[in-house]
């Protein structure tokens, strides 16, 4: 009974090692049909070089795996430079590699269905305008994985969206609220001087209220010390609010339940020390002119994440008659508790990150990230009948160590 667990781990990491295999080879080709009738020492040398890399990007990846709770405690900057290489080399080759498969499949079919000539009279050509194409993509690929690893992850991006709804009381309209999330502090590594950048930023937009929508740190509380004088200088006319993310909590990290809890309570004190009043499971009511809007902040509830958010406990004592923003800082808490069960009209979130990784082309309104698979609502503002919630894509980034196509993001939203 113990061996068939056994079999299928073994069987598993052998489809596994075979798919890197076939991966590897597939991008190792894509570039060497492009230089094999070159001197026989470029070629050794290129061949060389490339399994050096595959060794060092593997097996460094592999080091990494073993040793991560050691890294990420205790050296986390070669953890982030691990981790760096490893998709600095892993996307440019999948591109590589796929557009290979594909013109290998394009040219089995051709040559099984035409015999020995194309159309054209001459034989099908093994350095193709398809794999041509993927070798640019690849290169193309690589370069901006290189910058988003080293600046696109600092390249802070404003949007401002305009929420427009009739239920906003007059003296709110052109009120400013800048939303940002996900700072994810232990991925810095004290880079002050690049997130400053992002905090100078927010305070240019001259907000009345700035609202944070969780993830202050990766796992511990400790991580958030050194931040604390930077964050304090985030500037709000009216009040700087906040609320719990699942990485808040210090449930990722080989921790005892009592380690948690301080660290829990401390985080809390930190945001304190940093200006923000933290809405768990409560609200709070904000006056401008003489009219009341309820903002409403939950802990972190999740379709696939922990779930502390009581919204019924988080709601006692607000207007359904009134203007309501709710944060909570998983835009699946919406589809699942907001949408259609409540009378809130605004709901801010984060958490996506935009999975740092996609592709925005503003002139066209369009944008794409895969975290789309598996998120509703990932990025931007989206409309459920009379209920609007804003997902914004943070300011830090966690895991890959930069951002790609999806910038860290500021947002303003002006009341209307």
């Amino acid at each position: 009974m113990q061996k068939q667990p056994v079999l299928l781990i073994i069987t598993g990491m052998l489809v596994i090692l075979g798919l890197i295999i076939l991966h590897e080879t597939y991008a190792y080709r894509g570039i060497y049909i492009s230089i094999r009738r070159s001197s026989r020492w470029l070629v050794y040398g290129f061949t060389i070089m490339w399994f050096l890399l595959v060794i060092m990007q593997w097996g460094g990846m592999t080091l990494v795996g073993i040793n991560f709770q050691k890294l990420r405690t205790e050296n986390p900057k070669i953890l982030t430079i691990g981790v760096a290489f490893f998709f600095s080399m892993l996307i440019p080759k999948l591109i590589l590699s796929s557009f290979h498969l594909i013109d290998d499949i394009r040219f089995l079919v051709t040559k099984l269905f035409t015999g020995k000539p194309s159309a054209g009279g001459t034989m099908v050509s093994r350095n193709t305008f398809l794999t041509n194409i993927g070798q640019a993509s690849a290169a193309l690929m690589f370069g901006s994985v290189l910058y988003g690893v080293t600046r696109g992850k600092y390249n802070y991006k404003v949007k401002t969206v305009r929420i427009e709804d009739d239920a906003i009381p007059v003296a709110w309209k052109g009120t400013k609220i800048v939303q940002f999330s996900d700072a994810h502090l232990g991925s810095f590594m004290e880079n002050f001087e690049d997130v400053q950048r992002g905090i100078d930023l927010i305070n240019s937009l001259d907000a009345d209220y700035v609202l944070f929508t969780g993830d202050l740190v990766n796992n511990v509380s400790t991580e958030a010390e050194p931040w604390i004088e930077t964050f304090k200088g985030i500037k709000a006319r009216k009040g700087k609010f906040s609320v719990m993310g699942n990485h808040d909590y210090a449930d990722y990290g080989m921790l005892s339940e009592e380690e948690r809890i301080t660290s829990r309570n401390r985080l809390k004190e930190i945001e304190a020390e940093m200006g923000f009043q933290m809405l768990n499971n409560e609200n709070v009511q904000l006056e401008n002119g003489g009219e009341i809007i309820d903002l409403i902040g939950v802990e972190n509830w999740g379709d696939s994440f922990r779930r502390s958010g009581d919204l019924d406990a988080a709601m006692v004592g607000t207007d359904p008659n009134r203007f309501q923003i709710l944060m909570s800082h998983d835009p699946s808490h919406f589809v699942k508790k907001v949408s259609g069960q409540t009378p809130i009209n605004l709901t801010l979130s984060g958490h996506t990150h935009g999975m740092q990784f996609g592709v925005e082309i503003p002139f066209l309104n369009f944008k794409w990230s895969p975290v789309k698979l598996k998120y509703k609502y990932w990025d931007g503002l989206y409309a459920e009948g009379p209920q609007k919630i804003h997902v914004n894509r943070g300011f830090g980034f966690l895991g890959f160590p930069g951002r790609v196509g999806m910038w860290p993001e500021i947002t303003c939203l002006e009341l209307v």
